[in-house]
Parts: C-alpha cells; structure tokens; sequence
C-alpha cells in the first residue's frame, strides 16, 4: 500500500503544543489535535493486548505534546503533559489517523457519550 511506503518530510508542533503537522514525500499533509493522538494511542496502556482489552480514555481536551523524540527510521514517540508517553506511533499509523481523522474522531465521540465519559473529565 503506498500510504505504508511514505515518508514524513516534515514533523511539527503547532498550536502552542495542541497539533501535530506531519507532511509526506508524496505531498499528503496533515495536522492531528494532541488530544486525538493521546486518546488513540497506540499503546497497550490505551489499545490493550487485544481488542477486548482497549480502553476509551476522557478528560484528555486539554492535553498538550511536550516532545517529539524520533524512534529509529519508523515512528515517533510523542510525550503528553498528562504523563503518557508509551505510544509508539509509526508513519503509517500517523498516516491513518491524519487521513481517517474525521470517521475516527466521530467514532470515537460515539463511544465516549456510549460510556458515560466526557472529553473534560
């Protein structure tokens, strides 16, 4: 798949720390709210060893990323000023979450009203 195969170009904190730009070789840019990407991290803190395991995390509006620390040639590790910083988020999964941010935000707002949880607490 061409969207696995691409490479950031350019990977930056916008927003006094709330967005995350990350633009491709191919020209695909996007820009992915600090909240979004601790609320879908990809750790097993967050999505568990299984899907049955995977939490819904609230209360993460205000979150902010404090680093970006690059990890070899595939991901990032991202720091959040609520402490996490066990996600490893790979330039596919980056990838995902800019391109399907909508789709996956809607589910995901879904899910919290589903569960009683709130995006402030």
């Amino acid at each position: 798949m061409a969207d696995e195969q691409s490479w950031p170009v350019e990977i930056r904190l916008k927003s006094g720390h709330r967005t995350l730009a990350v633009t491709y070789d191919d020209g695909a840019a996007f820009e992915i709210p600090a909240e979004m990407l601790r609320v879908m991290s990809p750790s097993a803190e967050v999505q568990g060893h299984s899907a049955a395991e995977r939490i819904t995390v609230g209360g993460k509006r205000d979150v902010e990323i404090r680093a970006v620390e690059p990890v070899g040639n595939y991901a990032v590790r991202l720091q959040f000023s609520d402490g996490h910083s066990t996600g490893i988020f790979t330039w596919g999964y980056l990838r995902r979450l800019g391109a399907d941010r909508e789709a996956l935000w809607s589910a995901y707002l879904t899910e919290l009203a589903a569960k009683g949880l709130s995006r402030d607490r």
